[in-house]
């Protein structure tokens, strides 16, 4: 059974990890995918090749969600080729870590710009669209850092920490428009992002993590499907927690 049959998501920050698995997963569970992307052109093209071979429509659309003008461009892009956003995924994040004595500047409004700004430009960009048919799935995808804290990170903590508060809040707003507004809260899942962490920094991760493994981007891209389908209608302003009992 597809749980989102002819459904149309988008998804920022889908060119790789955690974005792509959960664009490639909405398109197995039968929605037609905008991919968002920032930088690789090649990258999102594989992800559209493959949401292609499932039998779904996939649109390329890239912007970077920080800028206001690109985002209002790209959401209409994808609404003239799709004729509507049914679900939006606020997937699109990035790091700069550093000890907070010693943080730049830049690198602390660069990373709440894209992970919490981005989220507000592009859900404030689709919402009309949801609001006018009272139906709408939003999914933002958090970490386990905004509730543990880690150190180095209190940019990246801050900016997914923030989108609790705004997802919570925003829940509250449109709950009577039948749009729904959720997070999903990864903790140590195997993308390129962590495979780059040196072996020492991996296996201290890992000693963390109750069940001893990290996890899948599939297996965060379930959890997004499950809240984006008509079986999570009664769910809003929650926070699903994907991260095999770290924390």
């Amino acid at each position: 059974m597809e749980l989102l049959k002819d459904k149309v998501a988008l998804v920022t920050g889908a060119s790789r990890g955690i974005g792509r698995a959960v664009a490639v997963e909405l398109a197995r569970a039968g929605a037609d995918v905008a991919v968002n992307y920032a930088v690789s052109e090649e990258a999102a093209k594989e992800v559209a090749r493959e949401i292609e071979s499932l039998g779904r429509r996939a649109f390329l659309v890239k912007f970077d969600v920080a800028d206001p003008s690109a985002v209002a461009e790209g959401v209409k892009a994808v609404e003239e080729a799709f004729g509507r956003i049914d679900i939006l995924v606020n997937n699109a994040g990035i790091t700069r870590d550093g000890l907070l004595v010693r943080m730049k500047d830049e690198d602390w409004e660069r990373v709440l710009s894209v992970n919490l700004k981005g989220a507000f430009l592009v859900t404030k960009a689709v919402l009309p669209g949801m609001m006018k048919r009272r139906d709408g799935r939003i999914i933002n995808i958090s970490s386990v850092v905004a509730f543990s804290g880690n150190p180095g990170q209190t940019n990246y903590a801050a900016s997914k920490a923030g989108l609790v508060g705004f997802s919570r809040s925003l829940a509250l707003e449109v709950a009577r428009r039948g749009i729904t507004v959720n997070v999903v809260a990864p903790g140590y899942i195997e993308t390129d992002m962590t495979a780059a962490l040196p072996e020492k920094a991996r296996e201290a991760l890992l000693s963390q993590v109750p069940m001893g493994r990290a996890g899948t981007p599939e297996e965060v891209a379930h959890a997004v499907v499950f809240l984006a389908s008509d079986k999570a209608s009664y769910i809003t302003g929650t926070v699903l927690h994907v991260n095999g009992g770290l924390w």
